[in-house]
């Protein structure tokens, strides 16, 4: 129950997270899952963590690092392979062997086996770190694919190094030319098992495919078995896992095969699952750095016989010893490496420094480097602690967390996004094209399919105000005093309404007593309306809702007592509700046309924004259309059908729209395709019922 209670806690962090970067966009997600880690120690109902480190490797590392090489760019891949590969070969054996016997140097405690362990850790890159940092930072496409193929290939040999020295530290014996050759065989025999299964299983998802047998559900389900078979299977036969997860993943391609409807659903949909998961693991993986990161520093922090000034130094130092020959390893590779046109070494500019820079900051530590000192083992092989494994853990945090407040800080300032409105220029283009297909579908309205084609204009009026408020196009408060001036001149009819239905009364005491009660009521509906509004007499405003409040609670006393006398004296024939309630829907409706035609008048005048007064206009419009097309259940079911058919019709319009802006020059290529690519997400989404 413990285990269960902490996997709910860490997913609802997660889920908190995902909120939370909304409105810190400047800060990377990582960062704020740390944080909201590190606050749930103090939960008193929280159970302890302690984590397998052979089960974490499995969860965590082998589906993420599939993902990973499945989803990598392969053309941008090979052409930034040699730059990939000797950051993640030469750069991962260089950072291993200088923090370790850097770390080992200033901590002659260390052994320097653990010290090389943490170098080794040290070595993969956290490229999801990466592309989960602040908006603020632009990469170009070069440093992005070095970053993602570094990121790929290091992960593999820094898991194989961290292993190897793990065992040396385990078992007190390291042995270079017994470890160098089932390094070799490591190396090669997981790519291989993983280019075997890889191939098998593109065979096995085709056939199937080919033969009519796939669905939805069982492909999404062996693909996310697919990782885990990998591993635990390479591991069995004493192979690399790590190598041959990623081996799989850059093979596989089943899901970019075959043409039809099903096909594109289900890669969708495998899409969308493999995206939520690959954010829950990932977010796992930091809210728990969050979690074990006070464990550690309290471990280390208390202990008499560890120095917390040597803590703070050896974090320091290893940050520094790790973007520093980092650094110094990219410019290298810059000044050696060829132009791709004139095969020529180019010179250092600085703009060139500026790029080794991007790509040194660009590779922060995070998930690899922390599920590895997860899995360093509580004890050696003859039965006693591992020596320091808590402060290793404290220095890798800390590492991790100053690389990425290093990346989210400085990444902006040498990469600054130059595209920063494109997006927000993309959501004013979206909101052009929604615009025109409302109006579109307003010309197309019918007696038979009024109430279906509003439902419908319904449900684009709030994808415009939606992207409004994302661009800071919306003034609320605005359009909120329309509103409050609108519930006003209802206020206004309904009083007058009932002061004429008072003044003429009618012979029928039964209809007379309608009349009253049903403005009433309005009345009472519209005050409270108004009073949860921010509204009212600039002073005295408490007062003034009190009063109100108390106003409408004396009206329907008096209106209890009143039925109640008539009930027992029978002196009136009594109403029912459906009375009062059908004649209240007849006022209303009368309000909302003496409102439009209010809001008509305003239009004529400049002291009131069009765009205001239209989009209330169909709101209420909308109100309108809803009171008149109600009563009854299987009239509703039947315009929700006939919604469908006519959003299926506005997708077809919108695709229109967008060509038609696409031809006049109003919007580039780019913007159409991906316009055009969301309005076919909703196509399949409307056609599949996904």
């Amino acid at each position: 129950m413990a285990v269960l209670e902490l996997i709910l806690c860490i997913i609802a962090a997660v889920v908190l997270s995902s909120f939370l970067s909304r409105f810190i966009p400047k800060v990377s997600t990582p960062l704020v899952q740390i944080a909201l880690g590190a606050a749930m120690t103090l939960l008193p109902f929280l159970p302890s963590v302690e984590l397998n480190p052979e089960v974490f490797m499995v969860l965590f590392i082998a589906p993420l690092l599939y993902l990973e090489a499945h989803d990598i760019d392969k053309s941008a891949l090979l052409k930034t392979l040699n730059l990939s590969l000797s950051l993640a070969i030469g750069l991962a054996i260089a950072t291993m062997v200088a923090v370790g016997f850097t770390l080992s140097a200033i901590w002659p405690a260390m052994p320097l086996a653990a010290a090389l362990a943490l170098g080794a850790a040290l070595g993969p890159t956290d490229a999801v770190a990466v592309s989960s940092l602040g908006k603020e930072a632009s990469l170009t496409l070069r440093q992005r694919g070095v970053l993602k193929g570094e990121s790929l290939f290091n992960d593999a040999s820094g898991i194989v190094g961290f292993q190897f020295a793990i065992a040396a530290a385990v078992t007190g014996e390291f042995a270079v030319g017994e470890a160098a050759g089932e390094f070799v065989v490591s190396f090669t025999g997981g790519a291989l098992f993983g280019m075997a299964v890889g191939l098998v299983v593109n065979w096995l998802f085709e056939t199937v495919r080919s033969l009519g047998w796939e669905t939805t559900t069982t492909r999404i389900l062996m693909e996310l078995f697919l990782p885990f078979l990998l591993y635990l299977g390479a591991e069995e036969m004493h192979v690399s896992g790590i190598l041959s997860v990623v081996a799989a993943g850059l093979l596989v391609r089943f899901d970019r095969t075959g043409v039809g409807p099903n096909v594109a659903r289900t890669n969708i949909v495998a899409s969308s699952v493999w995206g939520v998961l690959s954010f829950t693991l990932n977010g796992a993986v930091f809210i728990l750095l969050g979690m074990l990161l006070p464990g550690a520093m309290i471990a280390s922090w208390s202990d008499p016989w560890v120095s917390n000034q040597l803590l703070i130094t050896g974090i320091l130092l290893v940050t520094a010893v790790v973007v520093a020959l980092r650094f110094v390893w990219v410019a290298g590779m810059l000044r050696i490496a060829r132009d791709v046109n004139t095969g020529k070494r180019r010179p250092m500019t600085p703009e060139r420094w500026r790029s080794a820079a991007v790509m040194t900051f660009g590779g922060p530590k995070g998930t690899i480097t922390l599920s590895l000192m997860f899995t360093v083992p509580y004890y050696l092989a003859a039965g006693t602690p591992f020596p320091m494994r808590d402060e290793l853990i404290f220095i890798a945090s800390g590492v991790i967390v100053l690389t990425l407040l290093l990346a989210n800080f400085l990444l902006p300032l040498l990469a600054p996004n130059r595209n920063k409105n494109a997006g927000g220029e993309l959501n004013e283009i979206t909101i052009e094209v929604l615009r025109r297909t409302v109006e579109e579908l307003t010309g197309r309205i019918t007696p038979d399919n009024r109430r279906a084609v509003l439902m419908v204009i319904d449900s684009y009026t709030k994808r415009i105000s939606r992207l409004k408020h994302r661009i800071g196009a919306l003034d609320p408060q605005g359009y909120g005093q329309l509103q409050i001036r609108a519930l006003g001149w209802e206020k206004q009819f309904v009083h007058a309404r009932l002061e004429d239905v008072k003044t003429h009364p009618n012979p029928d005491k039964a209809v007379q007593e309608l009349n009253v009660e049903a403005c009433e009521r309005m009345l009472d509906q519209i005050m409270n309306t108004l009073r949860h509004t921010t509204a009212g007499p600039e002073t005295g405003r408490l007062g003034w809702q009190i009063s109100g409040r108390l106003r409408g609670w004396r009206h329907r006393t008096m209106n209890l007592v009143k039925r109640t006398i008539n009930k027992i004296r029978r002196t009136t024939p009594l109403v029912s509700e459906d009375q009062i309630f059908a004649t209240m829907r007849a006022l209303q409706v009368d309000a909302i046309e003496h409102v439009i035609g209010k809001l008509g008048e305003e239009m004529g005048y400049d002291r009131t924004n069009t765009e205001f007064c239209s989009a209330l206009i169909l709101d209420y419009r909308r109100a309108e259309a809803s009171l008149r097309s109600r009563p009854n259940m299987e009239g509703s079911a039947a315009a929700a059908g006939q919604a469908e058919e006519v959003k299926k019709q506005s997708y077809a319009i919108e695709l229109g729209v967008v060509q038609d802006m696409l031809e006049a020059g109003d919007i580039s290529r780019s913007q159409a395709r991906e316009l055009r690519r969301n309005i076919y997400v909703m196509q399949v989404d409307a056609d599949s019922g996904i």
